[in-house]
């Protein structure tokens, strides 16, 4: 696969609304080899100039491939919108046929596009033809159990021009509940010439490496695995690549991690914006430890950035000066 798209990992950090954005991929990228993409790019909002979806599909700074995704249900907009990212830094571009939400799904995009194969083909097709970057498709098992779609419309990706695609082994009815379904990523291996990316249920690097020989894909992807586990997805490329099984990560790594994360969302958001995106990140990373739950509901009050570093610092202290021997 790294020789087909050029990347130098099997290992991608799926892309997730609300979580990879910049100061995230910095800190990812920071931790080991792993593929990056954005947060998904609404094409109607990208073709209207929006200053906020502008930004977010902007990877001109950033030192390490980025793959763009796009959203939508329009070729034509598609292009045009493939032609901006372009422009934007993107390494390469991902379309959208995955998505469960339902403001999503209503708009005829995202997994609703499994449901339309000749308007998903018009979209592969447009986009391929728009731009020289290599184009890759995420989609699903199917909508529903009743309608598992998966092999035939990765045939469809392949033929119309798609480099590589990603398949979640769930379906859309399933949202992210329940087991990922691992055989129908085998299927479509089988089924195409063209690399897959295996996504679902990759939690460690035990996971990852069984998803590769269960289902022989090309590579793995990581989601809600990393959220407060930035390590996971480089911790995975050197599991695979040269069998090192990662050492439990120490608390003050833990504690740096999320400081500098904050920094750099502050960087990037603004202080106000910053503190408040950072309370989900802050039940992430303390998640498992003690007297987790205090802290969250602490951290959850505080609007003063300087409080907030002191709220962080504090509690990660005790917790270092608890796991010494």
């Amino acid at each position: 696969m790294t020789r087909l798209i050029g990347l130098q990992s099997n290992v991608f950090l799926a892309p997730m609304a609300g979580i990879t954005d910049y100061p995230f991929r910095k800190l990812v990228a920071s931790k080991g080899k792993v593929n990056l993409y954005s947060e998904m790019v609404a094409i109607n909002a990208i073709s209207r100039k929006n200053p906020k979806t502008y930004r977010i599909a902007d990877v001109r700074n950033e030192p390490y491939p980025v793959i763009v995704q796009l959203v939508g249900n329009d070729p034509l907009l598609f292009a045009e919108a493939a032609k901006l990212v372009a422009d934007l830094g993107a390494y390469s571009i991902d379309i959208n046929m995955g998505c469960p939400v339902r403001k999503i799904v209503a708009n005829e995009s995202g997994s609703a596009l499994m449901r339309d194969l000749p308007r998903a083909a018009k979209i592969i097709e447009a986009t391929v033809k728009a731009t020289p970057l290599k184009v890759s498709v995420k989609f699903r098992k199917g909508w529903d159990n009743n309608s598992i779609n998966a092999v035939d419309f990765a045939k469809m990706c392949e033929e119309n021009g798609a480099s590589y695609i990603t398949v979640h082994g769930r379906t859309r009815a399933q949202g992210y509940s329940g087991q990922a379904d691992w055989n129908i990523i085998k299927q479509v291996k089988e089924n195409v010439h063209i690399p897959v990316i295996g996504n679902g249920d990759i939690t460690s690097v035990h996971s990852a490496q069984n998803m590769l020989e269960q289902t022989n894909v090309d590579g793995v992807m990581v989601a809600r695995g990393a959220l407060g586990n930035p390590w996971l997805p480089g911790q995975i490329h050197e599991f695979i690549k040269n069998g090192h099984l990662p050492e439990p990560v120490p608390v003050s790594e833990i504690k740096e991690a999320l400081l500098q994360q904050l920094h750099d969302m502050v960087d990037f958001y603004g202080k106000e914006m910053a503190i408040s995106i950072s309370r989900k990140y802050v039940c992430w990373y303390s998640k498992n430890l003690r007297d987790a739950k205090k802290f969250r509901e602490t951290y959850t009050r505080i609007y003063d950035y300087n409080l907030a570093i002191k709220t962080i610092e504090d509690y990660f202290s005790e917790r270092e000066e608890e796991a010494k021997p």
